[in-house]
């Protein structure tokens, strides 16, 4: 029902002069998916109400109700043909239901209510849709579409992220708004969340480890969660901050069609923070994270960390390890440069990784992992609150190249996983002593270095090559002479 739905959703807007790209195609389906989705919640709860001998007010005034603007229905349950369509609808929509669902951020109670998730939303994205009749189209596909059965939400937070999928290979920049779920899973088995973790992904984009852990925890709990736990799972457990609107409003979206109905993700440039003004009570238990690659951050950012550094990553890597409680954990993505570059905030904080965490595991990537990208990676697992001793190493070798049509797979990480276990040797893992081999005299070098790869033949001297091609060259002559003397 939904994959179909999706289909002829993205036909319309492909015809539509307002979008152009699967970013916009994404952006427009999110709004108009939220609404109707948010209707269908209204109704269960009405149900809920009455079962209980209770009375519920509407968030949504009903003017602005799907079922007043966007479905009316007849006695058959068809829409109403004089439903509003072509200018009467955009202009509506334009003028009338976006100022006034915008007017939510002012009015909610606090950031952790939908009412403030509905504002947010409403003040980030806009109506690209020019023409009224391709967004009667639209609505009307939507209107068919139910959130209300475990089974249909299911289905729709899968299809969801496929769509973000698809709009994450759209351009070069694929891993700003997609990180392959093969390795988002892989990283959240090593990482283990728990009921009672706090959750935290301070570069969440659309949300793919707060949705996965998730994820993780309920499949942990075949028999179900209690009353209580689950509601410590849907309001204490998941935190995130995105900088960028769509991918703000995209994260917001995958959370609420993977059941959390009020996501505490949070609108703002994390590393505007300053680390010094993190407390105790700031702190999560779990770090889940892939932060930008090769970003770079003005000084006035950089005056915000005790290491000065204008990449990107690094200064997400130092948030990190600051906001983790004391014995938390922590699985984070980073280009592969951070392990060996030799600039002085690499090595201190690299130092400073070694020095106030555990890191007992590095998972080196191979190109290719990221749509676009074009960058090579590692995932570092580490704890907090213990130096590290020892670090065990695997190089993920794979028997042919990755790209759009030749993505990473869960079998392909399914040795690291067992191997992981138990940090085990084999020819595509191995363990560094720190104290011995990564120390202030090669300046904390953690690159990956395979010892059972076995040696490439020594490269020879210019004046060898020369010699040898003289050689070759005099033997040539001598049997083009002999040949020469028979003819």
């Amino acid at each position: 029902m939904f994959e179909q739905a999706f289909k002829n959703i993205d036909d319309i807007l492909h015809k539509d002069a307002g979008c152009s790209s699967e970013l916009d195609y994404v952006e427009q389906t999110s709004w108009i998916l939220f609404l109707k989705y948010l209707d269908d919640l209204e109704q269960d709860r009405v149900m809920a109400a009455q079962l209980t001998g209770k009375t519920y007010t509407p968030i949504i005034a009903t003017e602005y109700r799907w079922a007043t603007w966007a479905a009316p229905k007849l006695e058959n349950g068809k829409i109403d043909h004089n439903a509003m369509t072509g200018d009467d609808l955009t202009d509506f929509v334009n003028y009338k239901l976006f100022p006034y669902l915008k007017h939510f951020k002012l009015s909610a109670q606090n950031a952790n209510t939908i009412e403030y998730k509905i504002g947010e939303i409403f003040n980030e994205v806009k109506n690209q849709l020019q023409s009224g009749y391709n967004l009667r189209e639209v609505i009307n596909l939507v209107d068919e579409l139910r959130f209300r059965k475990h089974a249909e939400k299911h289905e729709m937070s899968h299809l969801y992220e496929s769509k973000i999928q698809y709009m994450g290979n759209a351009g070069r920049n694929g891993g700003e708004y997609y990180t392959p779920r093969p390795l988002i899973s892989t990283i959240v088995k090593v990482v283990k969340p728990q009921i009672g973790d706090t959750i935290y992904d301070g570069a969440c984009g659309s949300a793919g480890f707060l949705c996965e852990a998730y994820n993780y925890i309920i499949n942990t709990h075949p028999s179900g969660l209690s009353t209580k736990d689950r509601e410590i799972l849907h309001k204490h457990t998941f935190y995130g901050k995105e900088k960028k609107s769509l991918a703000y409003i995209i994260g917001i979206m995958n959370m609420i069609f993977h059941g959390i109905e009020a996501p505490n993700i949070v609108h703002t440039n994390t590393l505007s923070e300053n680390l010094a003004d993190i407390q105790e009570k700031d702190r999560y238990t779990v770090v889940l994270a892939n932060p930008p690659f090769g970003g770079k951050e003005r000084a006035e950012v950089q005056q915000n960390f005790p290491i000065k550094t204008g990449e990107t990553a690094s200064l997400f890597l130092q948030h990190f390890i600051k906001i983790l409680k004391t014995g938390g954990r922590a699985g984070v993505v980073i280009k592969n440069t951070f392990l060996s570059n030799t600039d002085n905030a690499s090595v201190a904080l690299r130092k400073t990784l070694l020095e106030s965490c555990n890191l007992h595991t590095v998972l080196d990537l191979p190109s290719g992992v990221f749509t676009g990208a074009g960058v090579k990676t590692v995932v570092l697992f580490f704890e907090k609150g213990k130096p590290t001793h020892k670090v065990w190493y695997y190089q993920l070798n794979l028997d042919r190249n990755l790209g759009k049509t030749n993505p990473l797979t869960e079998d392909d990480l399914a040795e690291f996983l067992e191997l992981q276990k138990t940090f085990a040797d084999s020819p595509n893992s191995w363990t560094l002593n720190v104290e011995t081999h990564c120390n202030v005299s090669n300046n904390y070098d953690l690159s990956v270095k395979n010892p059972n790869t076995p040696e490439e033949a020594p490269l020879r001297q210019p004046s060898e090559i020369l010699e040898e091609i003289e050689a070759l060259d005099k033997e040539s002559a001598d049997i083009l002479t002999s040949i020469a003397k028979l003819l």
